[in-house]
């Protein structure tokens, strides 16, 4: 996939807090990720013809676009669900020195 912006935001969520430290300690130590934010959500969805809902906690991380395979590889290797959602969105613009500290802080 062409990269629009050498920045992402790659999100995935995650149903237990012990999933979600898995996926950071993998992210942060791998130097995929520069920072990856936690938040509780509630998921409204269709899942093998049901409707249902359940508690998650979103992970979004802040990226090279260039990352986004290896950190998306990471992710599956340890995700719990059979179909996790991994998005990237691009970073279309941000602060130049918070761009630098995640240049730097990355591989």
């Amino acid at each position: 996939m062409e990269q629009a912006s050498p920045f992402s935001l790659l999100m995935t969520s995650v149903d237990t807090r012990q999933a979600a430290d898995l996926i950071i300690a993998r992210a942060l130590d791998l130097k995929l990720a520069a920072c990856v934010q936690v938040a509780a959500i509630e998921s409204h969805y269709v899942w093998e013809g049901e409707r249902t809902s359940a508690p998650e906690l979103m992970l979004t991380m802040k990226i090279k676009s260039a990352d986004y395979e290896a950190l998306a590889t990471a992710i599956r290797d340890v995700h719990p669900y059979d179909t996790p959602e991994i998005l990237r969105l691009d970073i279309a613009e941000g602060d130049s020195r918070y761009l630098d500290w995640l240049r730097a802080v990355t591989r």
